[in-house]
């Protein structure tokens, strides 16, 4: 039975309203000032409020404008009645708030019209409401199922690793992983979906299965720029999948101290080498291809590097540097470098660190994309 509640300092409105709508078969409250009708009106989060413009002390408006400002009250629908018909009356009403107005004297069946009306639009505005908060707690749920797979914090020498994955609150499609190949091979990757939601999730959580179970046929999982073209034959896009993802794949030898890599449209990965902090040097590993499925016949390139002691390799998704900024600008790749340069220090986890100070470069509270970061410190 929907709750309305009737604000009005007449006696005989009241009266007449209320048996009225009791009669319709609504569940019907009243209140005879402003301030009543807002404190039943926290109380009882009625689907429909009623409320007469002109009474003393706090009118219409301003009981329209505290509903409207309760989070609680967002779904209730807010009719004004008033004997005043001017347009910039009306104007007022709406920016106050109001979702619809009843003239005086009230013509009975124009209210009964007007009170289904907006009990319909409230009925509506619940189901958004609660698809809303269902969408938010599947996709929280995928993000915890997203975390919950990525690998733990790798301690041993000779390398050590370090992450973190902050989802931000539509759920992305950031994934990594790292594991030995053998014993002596470690391959680390990072990839980045396309869009946002489960349908960008979707593919990521794919390509983590089936690179850890090394199940793309005829691959060679040594050689980054083999894997990459085997997983742009595996996932390439079609008019029912609109999706393509960039990824950074590399296989550290911890005997020969080299490391092999190709990249598919992903950001730089960045390696610092130097044991003190007056001289570091900072190379952009990144090699020439296209994004994983956007054509068929993309060629993939490697490229090799040398890893002296001490260097540390940082591999990210561009959702880690891409932060708009009060003035309209995008804080971008090269100031995240620097940052990384000015964070490094000789011990062997620095991550906390770097959130922390990308926290003050983000004016927002979350993070408009999903945030990956991995640390690879080689000893």
């Amino acid at each position: 039975m929907s709750q309305i509640l009737i604000i009005d300092d007449d006696p005989a409105i009241q009266t007449l309203l209320k048996r009225t709508l009791h009669n319709q078969g609504y569940e019907v409250s009243v209140a005879s000032n402003g301030e009543d009708g807002l404190e039943k009106a926290r109380h009882l989060r009625p689907a429909l409020v009623l409320c007469d413009w002109i009474m003393p002390r706090m009118n219409g408006l301003e009981v329209c404008r505290q509903v409207k400002a309760t989070p609680e009250l967002s779904t209730t629908i807010f009719i004004l009645l008033t004997a005043l018909g001017g347009i910039e009356d009306r104007v007022k009403g709406l920016d106050a708030g109001a979702d619809d107005f009843v003239c005086k004297p009230i013509e009975m069946p124009e209210l009964k019209a007007r009170v289904r009306a907006g009990l319909r639009l409230h009925q509506l505005s619940r189901d958004l409401k609660n698809q809303k908060q269902l969408l938010e707690t599947e996709l929280a749920e995928a993000a915890e199922y997203v975390s919950s797979i990525l690998p733990d914090r790798m301690v041993e020498p000779p390398v050590t690793i370090d992450s973190r994955f902050i989802p931000s609150r539509q759920l992305g499609g950031d994934g990594f992983d790292y594991y030995w190949l053998d014993a002596e091979n470690l391959a680390i990757y990072l990839l980045d979906a396309s869009g946002h939601g489960l349908r960008a999730a979707l593919p990521t959580l794919s390509v983590l299965n089936m690179l850890k179970s090394r199940a793309l046929p005829k691959i060679n999982y040594y050689q980054p720029s083999d894997v990459l073209r085997g997983l742009n034959e595996m996932f390439q896009m079609t008019q029912r999948n609109d999706k393509y993802f960039t990824i950074w794949y590399g296989v550290y030898n911890r005997v020969k101290r080299q490391l092999i890599y190709a990249s598919a449209g992903h950001p730089p990965a960045v390696l610092l080498s130097g044991e003190t902090s007056s001289f570091i040097q900072v190379k952009r590993l990144k090699t020439v291809g296209l994004p994983v499925g956007m054509f068929p016949d993309a060629d993939y390139v490697d490229a090799y590097c040398e890893v002296t002691e001490t260097s540390t390799l940082y591999i990210f998704s561009d959702g880690i540097y891409e932060i708009n900024q009060p003035d309209g600008h995008v804080w971008g790749l090269e100031p995240f470098i620097k940052l990384l340069v000015d964070c490094r220090n000789n011990s062997t986890f620095n991550l906390d660190r770097v959130l922390h100070s990308l926290k003050d470069v983000n004016p927002k509270d979350d993070f408009d994309d999903d945030l990956s970061l991995l640390e690879i410190h080689f000893n």
